[in-house]
């Protein structure tokens, strides 16, 4: 009876260094390595850097504008740029980024996405249980939101100076939070135009065209600048600001480092880091080619150089690479960002022979090398093919177009969307603000 008591006693207790050794093993294994967690931290510092740098372009666009329309509509376009990228902020987190990323719970499967607010990673995530295969929610969502407050900016500019505000403020809300998402949901949140092989590495129409569009429609409506089209004329009217302009242009051209740069979406190897690098050289030499091929037309056409014209040649350039800025060798880049700054030069005045009163410009830029870059894309990329690009571009370009014409006539039906001819003569700073830019020169 003893014996048989002592030999489990005898087991237990050779069993325990055992176990010692076991859970001394366990707190010794190696945590883990920059292996495992590296890109993860890479590519979430990505998508916060790239994401301000894009958030930095919400200042280029207000200061362009402010500087290329009259003094006495110049507060209302810095009202206008802050409150727009405010409000792109509310509604992407609201509405819009469900629609746009709806993973596996598309309302419509590759059309329409789903219902629901965004949301964060818990304070303080362990490592154990965040997904290391890509970066964290709340950089993606802050990433993706500069891109939406974007479209947005775009559609400013070109109806300054006759405008009412919450017209305005009405369509930003509807197209952050609906259009954009949409359409942007057929390309990056794995739509039909994803499937199809549809391929616009940094929005050269997902963003840029579909904002240009959205301007046209508004435009179309809105109608001409008093005195803009008279007797079969145009008449011009100064920025009042061009050093302002510039400073914009150069915060624009800095900014996009981070939208193409940032479009990467990986940092966690070698090979993705050095594609940052060379997508931030091709889109610096698209903008000098831009810039350059707009100066030398300028002084052939004309004369005489324009400076808005050089202007946009670069933001033209910055456009028109946007859909491709990875594959293209830097010639390649250098010749898609001066087609685009050509195009600039010759669609400013297009537009005017059809009474299209665009103040800043932003239609030829933005949706014309919108769609210039993306019809470019498979010269450098074979993964993809002019058809299938172009199906991509009417596509987009349709839905907003049709989308924005609609709302338009419906505000205009509503409440009325221009201001009145007094208040426009006077200048809406005065007319809808009751305060101006330059209190000091402002004359009436």
């Amino acid at each position: 009876m003893k014996l048989t008591k002592l030999i489990p006693a005898v087991a237990l207790a050779s069993a325990m260094p055992l176990v010692a050794f076991a859970q001394d093993a366990e707190a010794a294994a190696p945590a883990p390595g920059f292996d495992e967690f590296g890109p993860y931290i890479m590519t979430t510092l990505l998508f916060l850097i790239g994401g301000f740098l894009v958030m930095w372009m919400a200042a280029g666009f207000a200061m362009l504008e402010a500087g290329l329309v009259r003094s006495k509509n110049a507060t209302t376009q810095l009202l206008k740029n802050i409150v727009l990228f405010s409000l792109a902020a509310i509604m992407y987190w609201f509405i819009g980024y469900a629609l746009m990323y709806p993973g596996d719970a598309w309302i419509i499967p590759g059309i329409i996405g789903s219902i629901g607010t965004a949301s964060m990673e818990p304070v303080g995530l362990a490592a154990a249980d965040a997904d290391l295969g890509y970066a964290s929610v709340a950089s993606d969502f802050f990433f993706q939101l500069m891109f939406c407050a974007t479209t947005a900016s775009i559609v400013s500019g070109t109806l300054a100076e006759r405008i009412k505000i919450w017209p305005f403020f009405v369509f930003v809300i509807v197209l952050t939070g609906v259009i954009y998402p949409i359409e942007a949901s057929w390309q990056w949140g794995g739509g039909f135009l994803s499937e199809m092989g549809f391929s616009d590495f940094a929005g050269s129409t997902i963003v840029h065209s579909a904002g240009g569009w959205a301007a046209l429609a508004g435009a179309i409506i809105l109608g001409p600048r008093i005195g803009k089209y008279k007797d079969g004329k145009v008449t011009a009217f100064p920025g009042s600001n061009l050093a302002l302009a510039t400073l914009g242009t150069f915060i624009l051209w800095l900014g996009w480092f981070g939208f193409n740069g940032g479009s990467q979406l990986a940092a966690g190897t070698v090979g993705d880091i050095t594609d940052v690098g060379r997508i931030f050289v091709n889109t610096n030499m698209a903008a000098a080619a831009g810039s350059v091929a707009a100066l030398i037309l300028t002084q052939l056409i004309y004369g005489k150089i324009d400076l808005t014209m050089v202007l946009n040649g670069a933001l033209a350039g910055l456009v028109s690479i946007t859909a491709e800025p990875l594959a293209p060798s830097l010639f390649m880049a250098l010749i898609i960002g001066g087609i685009g700054g050509v195009i600039v030069v010759f669609a400013v005045p297009m537009l005017d022979k059809v009474k299209i009163d665009d103040v800043v410009g932003a239609i030829p830029v933005h949706l014309i090398c919108g769609i210039w870059g993306t019809i470019a894309v498979p010269l450098t990329n074979d993964g993809t093919s002019f058809g299938t690009q172009l199906v991509g571009i009417v596509s987009i370009g349709a839905f907003t177009f049709i989308v924005s014409l609609v709302l338009w006539t419906i505000l205009k039906i509503l409440g009325g969307i221009r201001v009145s001819e007094e208040a426009e003569i006077t200048g809406l700073d005065k007319a809808e603000l009751g305060m101006e830019a330059y209190p000091e020169f402002y004359k009436g």
